[in-house]
């Protein structure tokens, strides 16, 4: 008998959440997990190189609701071609990705075939959902049927049990987490201040409100007047870009904010291990919450001191004056002078990166999160 993984959103796609599904289910026992995902260019070639059973389906769906005839249809045309691999690969149980739109896909195989389900639940999905009363009732179908729901922080957990009344039975917290060996300080031998001319500031995902790239460009102004030679590092792609950038040449801080799009992993890691200060000034906007911030632990992994908003599930990533900080990133000043200080103390700022470090290796190396997820896997699957 094997597990079907359901997720849309799975590489090469770029995601967090893909990310965490690639990484946990690489590290199972592949023979038992047939992944059911998103159709995407590079797939084929990803797919190739993969110990894992990849299905490729049309599974993007441009509208969630079943009022929709687009959502009807989706719904049904990608039912029938679970129903299917269901059938040929022996499957009895489903792990989806999100509640909406696969958690409703999971949902009507169960109705219809029989097979329960575990759901992952990322805070923004619930979130959004819940603005809506047609997704609101398809996500509560979806949460009450679950044989599990898998939160991604206690921020998000607490939400379900809240907003949802999610019991404490049906609920379990599994962090996303990091591959603490591709993500490490620079080697102890590398003269960096030979080369390095700036106080760097860095933000690593998508262009979105809630990440709070305006309100950190709304505060240079004033970290500028404390650390002159300040640069802000925007890594990600999304549809704030062109406003963010207008808002840097009206703030009069274009010449300091850089954005450097969608990059390289290795890339990546070269913009963690250099910047001063990795900054995540996320915020809530409506429904839209930051469920936990994986961006946060691959910083710290790499030595590097953290700063987020204290807003969402953020508060699972850091240990505050340990690590790094946590503040109300919905005021420029306040975030302004929370930098200022942090960046003033670099004695303090060092040791929170090496803090950081050992914080992460010890909780949120993939290899450990794997083998929890496993033990999780193999309870739902006895009870």
């Amino acid at each position: 008998m094997a597990t079907l993984v359901l997720s849309e959103i799975f590489p090469p796609r770029v995601g967090g959440s893909g990310r965490w599904l690639h990484e946990i289910y690489s590290r199972q026992q592949n023979e038992d997990y047939v992944i059911a995902t998103g159709d995407h260019e590079a797939g084929a070639a990803f797919d190739e190189s993969s110990p894992l059973n990849i299905k490729r389906l049309p599974l993007t769906m441009s509208a969630w609701g079943l009022r929709s005839l687009t959502g009807l249809k989706g719904y049904t045309s990608n039912f029938f071609k679970l129903r299917r691999i269901c059938r040929d690969n022996n499957v009895d149980m489903i792990h989806c990705g999100r509640s909406l739109p696969e958690g409703w896909m999971a949902y009507l195989l169960r109705r219809f075939c029989g097979i329960p389900y575990v759901c992952f639940i990322h805070g923004e999905d619930v979130e959004c959902a819940a603005e809506s009363r047609e997704l609101k009732w398809m996500t509560s179908k979806v949460l009450q049927n679950a044989e599990l729901l898998i939160a991604n922080s206690n921020f998000t957990g607490g939400r379900l049990k809240e907003s949802w009344q999610v019991p404490d039975h049906q609920l379990k917290i599994l962090h996303p987490g990091c591959d603490t060996k591709r993500f490490q300080p620079l080697p102890q031998n590398h003269d960096q201040s030979a080369e390095k001319t700036e106080t760097v500031l860095l933000t690593v995902g998508r262009l979105q409100r809630r990440k709070g790239h305006d309100v950190m460009i709304q505060a240079l102004p004033e970290i500028r007047k404390a650390v002159p030679n300040i640069r802000y590092n925007i890594v990600g792609g999304g549809e704030e870009r062109d406003s963010l950038a207008t808002l840097a040449k009206e703030t009069g801080v274009e010449e300091c904010v850089h954005f450097c799009d969608e990059i390289t992993d290795d890339e990546l890691t070269l913009h963690y291990q250099n910047c001063d200060l990795f900054a995540l000034p996320n915020r809530q906007i409506g429904g839209d919450v930051e469920g936990f911030g994986m961006v946060l632990v691959e910083a710290q992994a790499c030595g590097r001191p953290v700063l987020a908003g204290a807003s969402g599930g953020t508060a699972d990533t850091l240990i505050p004056n340990e690590t790094g900080q946590r503040v109300d990133c919905q005021d420029p000043k306040v975030l302004a002078a929370t930098i200022i200080e942090m960046l003033s103390d670099r004695q303090r700022l060092n040791q929170m990166g090496i803090n950081g470090r050992e914080f992460v290796t010890s909780t949120f190396d993939w290899d450990i999160l794997a083998k929890n997820a496993e033990d999780v896997f193999a309870h739902v699957k006895q009870s």
